[in-house]
């Protein structure tokens, strides 16, 4: 279920997921509600772009650690590709 930031408190959050498009952002919190994980879902910018790169706006996924192994799960379970920083 989406969060406020204030329900998290001091928690640490992971970055799980970046939806590029809007409707793939709704796909998801439909998703992550469905099976009951608190997130916090946050506009920021990346760069995208093969040829001319330019500042895009996403929705940024974040869940608090102790959930993050159960949301990857759902993530890959579903067809999406969980946020790696290795990457």
């Amino acid at each position: 279920m989406r969060q406020h930031p204030d329900f998290f408190g001091e928690a640490e959050l992971d970055l799980v997921y970046m939806a590029r498009r809007l409707q793939e952002a709704l796909q998801l919190e439909k998703l992550l509600t469905a099976e009951g994980i608190e997130y916090l879902v946050e506009t920021g910018t990346y760069i995208g772009g093969i040829f001319i790169r330019r500042e895009l706006t996403g929705a940024f996924f974040y869940v608090a650690r102790p959930d993050l192994a159960r949301t990857r799960l759902v993530l890959l379970n579903n067809r999406y590709k969980p946020y790696s920083a290795n990457e």
